[in-house]
């Protein structure tokens, strides 16, 4: 059933309750996606113990193989979710992804639990584009980056859950119960959510909304894209910010076990901590700060993500070669929290460039991007290049491998630059 967010709440307090309530809900099926995207890398060191497994295959099973079905699908659901109802999409897809995320729990092999991580990456396709388009629904264009980032701070509060829940559930119960433990809840949200989160009318909040006689097309979305200066430069810089965010994310905890000697459950608790709470903080204050400082300079939404990643380069190096475990997870913290700041306002930027009728298209189609690069290869790249260091440098080679992301930070920085630098004049045309 359709809703205009205009006329369905004559008071304008409970309307304005309303979509923050809507924004929350929907903040917390991105804990759920989180949490069962990465349960695996808190457990992956017991099941390749229990598989026999080597770092490419961990690889394979939390980056590439997951990321491929992830993106690819992303695609054909967020054209559904922009000709139809998208409360109802994100519903089925959480409901998938909590199903699957249980069923990982009964692998017996390398191949079954593959199965199963494709199965969530095809139910997480249908999660993130459907719900950056209905927040951009229920709020105007000056405040969406601070809502875009308190939905993408789900990232972080799902990692906060997944890593002490699995890290805790895995050194007392097991790998397998811990599968079971966090897909099986998902299950039932996906049924409290459906029953009050009302679909909002596309373009709600736009000023001078146009109606849309027919839906457009996904190369006409491509094309309008290709044509923005912007985009292509927000998308590979981003792109190449994820995969080292998930380069370092999917490696950590085997990175703290291997080299710091620590325990399993610990590593879930610290590690959730850092990127729960260090990486949540700063994906709103990403938000909140470009939304204050763009109000007179659009470029700055995309200049402060880059200054954030410049800066966090000295601390991954820290993180990655100070051998004392107190600084080395300090520095850690330090860099997952810079690293997080970009994500709303680059979806904030990009609905900017399209009409509200391309929003979750465009959505998918920057996930397909910096979720191919960045969690496809970040965790695969470092795990091959583990093992090829193996031979000679042992433990360490994990070490070595890490150090990639030095490199490739300076690369995205400087791309949010070139790309702060096209923003003025797209938006000139987009208007």
């Amino acid at each position: 059933m359709s809703m205009h967010i205009n006329t369905t709440f004559n008071n304008p307090e409970i309307k304005n309750n309303y979509k923050n309530y809507v924004l929350l809900m929907l903040t917390l099926v991105y804990v759920f996606n989180f949490i069962d995207r990465q349960l695996l890398v808190i457990l992956q060191e017991s099941i390749k113990k229990k598989l026999h497994l080597s770092d490419t295959q961990l690889g394979l099973l939390s980056g590439f193989t997951f990321a491929v079905f992830y993106v690819i699908l992303g695609i054909p659901i967020a054209r559904l979710a922009d000709k139809g109802n998208r409360r109802n999409i994100v519903v089925f897809s959480l409901c998938l992804w909590s199903m699957m995320t249980a069923l990982s729990g009964m692998a017996r092999n390398f191949f079954q639990l593959l199965t199963a991580r494709i199965g969530v990456g095809v139910g997480e396709a249908g999660g993130s584009p459907p719900a950056h388009a209905i927040i951009s629904d229920y709020f105007p264009p000056e405040k969406r980056s601070t809502a875009l980032s308190i939905y993408s701070a789900g990232i972080y509060f799902g990692v906060l859950v997944g890593f002490l829940t699995g890290g805790y559930l895995n050194q007392h119960l097991g790998w397998r119960t811990a599968f079971f433990a966090v897909g099986i809840p998902g299950i039932i949200f996906s049924l409290l959510f459906y029953t009050t989160v009302k679909e909002p009318q596309k373009g709600a909040t736009d000023p001078n909304t146009t109606p849309i006689k027919r839906p457009h097309s996904f190369s006409e979305v491509l094309k309008l894209l290709y044509s923005s200066k912007t985009f292509a430069y927000l998308a590979l810089a981003s792109a190449l910010n994820v995969f080292c965010i998930y380069g370092l994310l999917n490696w950590a905890p085997s990175f703290l076990q291997r080299l710091h000697g620590m325990k399993n459950s610990e590593v879930g608790a610290l590690l959730g901590l850092i990127y729960g709470l260090g990486g949540g903080i700063a994906s709103f204050a990403g938000g909140l700060l470009t939304d204050h400082f763009g109000k007179k300079d659009k470029r700055l939404y995309l200049k402060i993500p880059a200054y954030a990643i410049i800066s966090l380069i000295p601390f991954a190096a820290g993180a990655i070669f100070l051998h004392n475990t107190f600084f080395s997870l300090a520095c850690l913290g330090l860099c997952a929290s810079l690293q997080s700041m970009y994500l709303g306002p680059a979806i904030s930027v990009a609905h900017s460039l399209v009409p509200a009728s391309m929003r979750a298209l465009t959505s998918a189609i920057f996930f397909l991007i910096i979720n191919l690069v960045g969690l496809g290869f970040g965790p695969l790249v470092v795990g091959i290049i583990s093992d090829l260091l193996k031979p000679a440098l042992g433990n360490e080679s994990l070490r070595w491998a890490l150090s990639i992301i030095l490199i490739i930070s300076a690369l995205s920085a400087t791309l949010f630059f070139v790309s702060s630098g096209k923003l003025t004049a797209d938006l000139k045309l987009e208007n």
